[in-house]
């Protein structure tokens, strides 16, 4: 009797095979078809295309979709008027300061910073005119808004105090006046310090006791020492 030279398949032989099969099957399934493409993880494309414009740059965000920096709002305009500025001169026409003018909450905030001048408090106020020439008196009195003889003007500021090294930075604000009331007008720094007209009764002058009118138009803050256009 011959032998028969037929073999059976060896279990170890038949479940390689499977499971391939089985790979085979679930790549394919949902409509999934294999990637012609090298090297794609996974290697599967879906059959639903991604919206235009909405690639993926490897690092979480989609191309073509807005992004805003932290903190960025856009034009956000918080309605307060925009703020002016004045550059502050000596006689000589060298720069020693700045100052900027701002409407915040129906007040004006004034800063000034400055440097080279002489150490102690110096008179600052709004000048009726908008010139800086010469000696400064080309600016005119204090700026006056309201009833003429009203003591301090409108114009005036408080002092600004300079430090040993001849700088200063004064923070201030005022209700007496408001932008556009100071706009094109000169803002000065005077020699010596402001009183406010604040001379008691009290004290004797020629002529009588108390205040007199250079006193109360000028508080005998002196010269001027510098000055600078608002605008």
């Amino acid at each position: 009797m011959a032998t028969s030279t037929t073999r059976r398949p060896s279990w170890r032989t038949v479940t390689p095979i499977i499971a391939v099969a089985a790979f085979g099957l679930a790549a394919c399934s949902n409509s999934q078809e294999s990637s012609d493409v090298k090297g794609t993880t996974p290697p599967v494309w879906t059959s639903s295309a991604a919206p235009a414009g909405s690639e993926d740059d490897g690092h979480g965000t989609e191309h073509g979709a807005p992004s805003a920096a932290p903190g960025d709002h856009g034009d956000d305009h918080s309605g307060s008027e925009a703020g002016l500025r004045a550059e502050l001169k000596d006689g000589s026409g060298n720069g020693v300061g700045t100052a900027t003018i701002a409407s915040e909450g129906g007040h004006l905030v004034v800063t000034v910073e400055a440097r080279g001048l002489r150490p102690g408090f110096h008179g600052l106020h709004f000048h009726e005119n908008g010139t800086c020439e010469g000696d400064f008196t080309s600016a005119g009195g204090h700026l006056q808004v309201g009833p003429a003889d009203a003591h301090p003007a409108s114009g005036d500021l408080t002092s600004l105090q300079v430090g040993a090294d001849g700088t200063a930075k004064l923070v201030t604000r005022t209700d007496a006046v408001e932008l556009d009331d100071v706009r094109g007008k000169a803002l000065i720094v005077h020699a010596g310090a402001d009183n406010f007209g604040n001379i008691p009764p009290r004290y004797s002058r020629e002529g009588g006791t108390g205040p007199d009118e250079t006193t109360l138009s000028t508080g005998d803050a002196g010269s001027r020492v510098a000055c600078g256009v608002v605008g």
